[in-house]
């Protein structure tokens, strides 16, 4: 009898290339990880983030200007901070009338690296972003035709008899520098109670 034939190990395919942790914050990153669609409605899961924070109030004539002014004061106290950008500017609607509004400017930084929270001026504090299920619309267009995109919301709640936090969420994909572009790109969130 013969030994049978010795046949060579089989070939396994290569493993995956592992991706390397940079360590390096994205500045660019949205809250959904995704980019929006404006053609459809998102459901997505936010999870907190690290925030710095600038609570402010104005009127719906300035409104544009302040936001962009409390980003970039945010920055600013950041970069003083060595707390690098995390991600896209937020702004949290805390109230609104039919003069103007509330609003919580928030800006993702990476977290402390050494657990201690610095010391900010302006009235700028350290925070989280808002976390749970949320409904995202997309709004491509100038931010004088905001209102539009928040009929379309106000429709669609209504039309699926959905009832959400008062609070609505902008995040800002493009850079607040023209409220008349209309390739600005807002991806607005609105959480489900």
């Amino acid at each position: 009898m013969q030994p049978p034939p010795t046949l060579p190990p089989p070939v396994l395919p290569a493993p995956p290339p592992v991706q390397q942790q940079t360590g390096v914050p994205d500045p660019n990153a949205t809250l959904a990880g995704k980019r929006g669609d404006s053609s459809d409605i998102d459901e997505v899961a936010l999870v907190a983030k690290p925030v710095l924070l600038l609570s402010g109030q104005t009127s719906w004539d300035q409104g544009f200007q302040k936001l962009s002014e409390s980003f970039n004061t945010l920055r600013e106290e950041a970069r003083k901070a060595g707390l690098p950008v995390a991600g896209r500017p937020l702004s949290l609607f805390v109230e609104t009338t039919d003069d103007g509004f509330r609003f919580d400017a928030m800006l993702p930084v990476a977290a402390p690296a050494s657990g201690q929270v610095p010391a900010f001026g302006g009235g700028v504090k350290l925070g989280a972003s808002p976390v749970g299920k949320a409904l995202r619309f997309l709004h491509v267009a100038p931010y004088d035709d905001i209102d539009s995109t928040y009929e379309t919301i106000t429709a669609y709640l209504e039309a699926k008899s959905i009832t959400v936090k008062d609070a609505f969420l902008e995040e800002y994909v493009s850079d607040l520098k023209d409220p008349g572009d209309p390739n600005l790109e807002i991806n607005v969130y609105v959480q489900p109670k």
